[in-house]
């Protein structure tokens, strides 16, 4: 099992930036693959950025450019810094981690909030 917790969500002004990180533990030799997913409300879980454990990356469209994605392999830690946010960035951003760059994987941390103001 692997176990995915996270921090860094909160309320921001439309322009500013936030970082969210998620720290993994446990069986984590089982993950090559983290990143982030978000929900809006009364939208489906999207994709926004995805990492491997030796750098490659995957970007949703709409966050290219803002939101670079790092990972400490040491601290089995994963970071979204999110900058030049807008309203529409709004929503839960979950977790995840797994064996895929480009599909959700297996294991999903509790999420946090995020809301950007106009």
């Amino acid at each position: 099992q692997v176990q995915l917790v996270e921090s860094g969500g909160g309320l921001v002004q439309a322009g500013g930036s936030l970082r969210l990180s998620c720290a993994a533990s446990g069986s984590i030799f089982s993950i090559n693959y983290m990143g982030w997913y978000r929900q809006a409300p009364g939208k489906q879980r999207e994709l926004v950025a995805k990492i491997s454990s030796d750098g490659r990356t995957n970007y949703a469209d709409s966050v290219k450019g803002r939101f670079p994605i790092s990972r400490d392999n040491a601290k089995n830690t994963v970071y979204l810094q999110m900058g030049s946010l807008k309203p529409e960035d709004t929503g839960v951003y979950s977790c995840n981690a797994g064996d895929s760059l480009t599909s959700r994987g297996v294991y999903w941390g509790q999420g946090t909030q995020v809301t950007v103001s106009s």
